[in-house]
């Protein structure tokens, strides 16, 4: 039998409907499991190849993943064997990589169907028939959208539910760690499987739910929550399988409170239960929101581990201390940038200079949408609102963050490259013109000083005619040069620029933070009012000079862009949003921030540049270059579309309820708060790039794009501020690497069993230097079961207690706790 129907046969075997044709190359190939042409969640791999014939295969939606191997692998040589282990990596590296490019087109079809459909109303007869609300779902059609998001709130899939209650989820979507989440969490949150479930408990007792959509993604889910809020109690509440095999609702649940160090609770049914009668949806039903408020009032505690800790003399016995929790991230994780997001002049372009550089494609990005700001400036501005008076100008402010060789710099080099040479050809225009004007002037100089010998001749004779000789005639105006960006300029000569400039220009610093420390020293307030001002792009400023008087701009507007390494970045966010100098918004600003991943694998690429596409998005440069205003003193008006308008009120509404709530640190509000312009001024650059021909109307196309682009910026935002708000995070895992790498010793190399915060402070390590560092980052590892803290009296009477902290066993021993 050939290898191709014994691999058939495999495939049979395991329960799965078998692909008509099997190709042995090697490639991973998709086949539908149930006969459904659009269904394709099967997959399989095999090698027809070589001495030994080998392959894998499975079903996503199942969870099923086999190897088969032609011989029996116990009877494998050295060779064969080795050969076969090649195989099956490079099998399993083609299945996560086809699994990644599954969940990526899975998440940008829910995005797409997400943002089409429209709110669920409340008489959906699922709804109905359940007795709860709709909580921000939507509809398609007659079914239900439930969007499923991580804990960094991107969108991966969704669930749809029927008006019967059959569920379907988004084809190849990620469910892993992903829910949807009703109200915001106060104190504590609560973790369910369903929606149904999670809506009822939330309407019972007004705290926030996430629905894990099943009892298999309970502990994902929960354990992802608690890396994003380890102070908030978290309570599983479990559907009750009693008529199941192994009770899974209750088992599931179980483990993941467990892992957490929850609470755990479960419906109440009484004796008279009934077999359909599993969830919280179910006991509503049955006995009302209260029944339900009591049994979640009644959550129990489900232990990691014995209450107390072992004394130091116990350390070694690593069966009583609990198994340690991952640490959070200490940045919060963000999504790779989707080149979709770009307009399709840009696109092109943006990603060949990323792939070329190896950078991430978010620098390049940002750089080219805030120079295209910048040249925009106020020649243009959108009125977000319909009947309002609010006009919001497009000149934007981008950062990007990143450690130094990176390829900041080239990759925002590139990128301003034709605001050079718009700069170099309006530079020589002036020269020339500049020349001809000193020319005119000298003959203006000598017809003046002839004019003047004319009149003294007759001054005597005829004095008319002598002072109609000396009445003074109009000199030739000096041309001006205009100036696209700035590099380092003070602010009084910034205030020139945008006088000889008014409708604005870029300020590029290739790094950032000598700029915002400098106007944090006393005596800048000045200017660091001007840059306050220049980020609105249409008021005017007061400058006033030492020795030079007063002067005044009418219309300050400024873009602005730049880089900074990631250590100045934090501190600088610590100091602005802890009081310090920087705590007026400056750095909220910067709305266009990005700190993207970088790419640890570095890959050769040694090609020419796309010509197309670079000459593409340098055309957009020289079109937006002769964008006119309406008139000399007035900018272009442009307004949303009747079907655009309504997406951004949809948008707005609650966009602002959540700004205004308690649950954001006040600096991340801050930040979100200049979304008001960022969406309306994203949608402005993406239709003067894409669309100019509308005659000032932007389409919905283009609002979408920039709705896009802040679901993508907010992860960004988040890993920004959580330099202040989780500060602790990075010294525990620095904390933690000295301990996995054996630097916590004695002179003889002897690993310590505990120690106390001023030990390692003394060794200097880098965010660990100063006993309270050591100690903040000490109590998180303790939070999360790595360590254990001890408190001992000092001895002397009424002396201070003195604290130290406990090591775990499986890190003395070098296992992988």
């Amino acid at each position: 039998m050939i290898a191709s129907e014994q691999f058939q046969q495999a495939i049979a075997g395991a329960g799965l409907r078998v692909p008509e044709v099997i190709h042995g190359d090697g490639t991973l190939y998709r086949f539908s499991t149930n006969g459904k042409r659009v269904d394709q969640s099967g997959w399989y791999v095999l090698h027809d190849d070589g001495d030994v014939p080998a392959g894998a295969f499975g079903c996503w939606r199942s969870g099923l993943s086999q190897t088969w191997c032609s011989k029996d692998t116990q009877a494998l040589t050295q060779a064969e064997r080795s050969a076969h282990q090649q195989r099956m990596q490079a099998i399993a590296q083609q299945r996560e990589a086809d699994k990644a490019q599954r969940q990526q087109d899975a998440a940008t079809a829910a995005a797409q169907r997400w943002e089409a459909a429209l709110p669920a109303p409340a008489d959906h007869p699922y709804l109905v028939r359940k007795g709860i609300g709709p909580h921000g779902i939507k509809a398609e059609g007659e079914a239900l959208l439930i969007p499923l998001r991580d804990a960094s709130t991107t969108l991966h899939s969704l669930q749809a539910i029927g008006p019967e209650g059959d569920k379907r989820f988004q084809p190849g979507g990620r469910i892993k760690g992903c829910y949807f989440g009703i109200g915001k969490p106060k104190g504590l949150l609560i973790v369910c499987e369903g929606f149904a479930t999670g809506a009822s408990i939330h309407e019972a007792t007004g705290h926030a739910v996430a629905c894990a959509m099943n009892a298999g993604n309970l502990l994902e889910v929960a354990q992802a929550l608690h890396s994003k809020y380890p102070k908030l109690r978290l309570i599983l509440a479990a559907d009750d399988d009693a008529f199941t095999d192994g009770n899974p609702g209750i088992t599931k649940a179980t483990e993941a409170a467990r892992a957490v160090g929850g609470y755990l609770t479960k419906p109440n049914f009484g004796e008279q239960r009934n077999e359909a009668e599993t969830d919280f949806n179910d006991l509503y039903q049955r006995a009302g929101l209260d029944a339900v408020q009591v049994c979640i009032a009644s959550a129990a505690p489900v232990a990691q581990a014995p209450a107390a800790f072992p004394p130091l003399e116990g350390a070694g016995d690593s069966g009583a201390w609990p198994d340690p929790v991952p640490l959070p991230d200490a940045l919060p994780p963000v999504a790779p940038f989707d080149a979709e997001l770009l307009p399709e002049a840009l696109r092109g372009w943006i990603v060949d200079i990323a792939e070329r550089m190896q950078c991430p494609p978010d620098f390049p990005a940002v750089g080219v949408i805030t120079a295209l700001s910048g040249l925009i400036g106020a020649r243009a501005l959108v009125a977000p609102k319909q009947h309002d008076d609010w006009r919001v100008v497009p000149n934007l402010w981008g950062l990007i963050v990143g450690r130094p060789g990176v390829m900041k710099s080239p990759a925002l080099g590139e990128v301003l490259k034709p605001l050079h040479r718009l700069e170099s050809t309006e530079r020589e225009q002036w020269q020339a013109a500049h020349e001809a004007w000193e020319l005119d002037t000298k003959v203006a100089e000598l017809a003046s000083k002839a004019n003047e010998k004319q009149a003294a001749a007759v001054a005597a004779k005829d004095p008319a005619k002598a002072r109609a000789l000396l009445t003074p005639t109009d000199q030739p105006t000096e041309p001006t040069m205009r100036r696209y960006m700035v590099n380092d300029s003070t602010v009084e000569a910034l205030a020139d620029l945008l006088v000889e400039n008014p409708w604005g220009l870029l300020v590029y610093r290739d790094e950032v933070h000598g700029l915002l420390c400098s106007m944090d020293r006393q005596g800048q307030e000045g200017a660091r009012g001007f840059y306050l001002t220049g980020y609105d792009g249409n008021q005017g400023h007061a400058v006033d000079r030492i020795g030079r008087g007063h002067s005044y701009v009418p219309r300050v507007c400024m873009a602005m862009l730049g880089g900074i390494q990631p250590g100045k970045v934090q501190s600088y966010v610590r100091e602005a949003v802890n009081g310090g100098a920087g705590d007026d918004g400056l750095l909220q600003r910067f709305g266009l921030a990005v700190w993207p991943d970088v790419e640890r694998e570095f890959k050769l690429v040694d090609r020419w540049p796309d010509t197309p596409a670079k000459q593409a998005a340098w055309a957009v440069f020289e079109r937006l270059n002769g964008l006119l205003p309406a008139t000399d003193d007035d900018p272009q008006e442009w307004r949303f579309s009747p079907e655009a308008q309504a997406t951004f009120y949809e948008w707005l509404i609650p966009f602002e309820t959540g700004i205004r709530g308690e649950d954001l640190h006040p600096a991340l509000v801050s930040h979100l708060a200049k979304w008001r312009k960022l969406i309306p001024a994203l949608a402005l650059i993406f239709a003067l790039v894409d669309t100019p021909d509308t005659n000032g109307v932007i389409h919905e196309r283009e609002l979408i794009r920039a709705l896009a682009w802040a679901e993508y910026l907010r992860p960004h935002a988040e890993r920004l501020y959580a330099a202040a708000l989780i500060p602790e995070t990075t010294g525990a895992h620095a904390l933690l690497a000295k301990i996995k790498g054996g630097k916590l010793c004695d002179g003889d190399g002897l690993l310590w069993e505990s120690f106390t915060p001023r030990l390692v402070a003394v060794k200097s390590w880098a965010g660990l230097n100063s006993v309270d560092s050591v100690r903040k980052a000490a109590e998180l590892l303790a939070d999360y079961g790595w360590l254990a803290r001890e408190t001992a009296p000092t001895g002397s009477a009424g002396g201070r207690p003195s604290e130290r902290y406990l090591i775990h066993p499986a890190l003395l021993a070098g296992g992988k706790a």
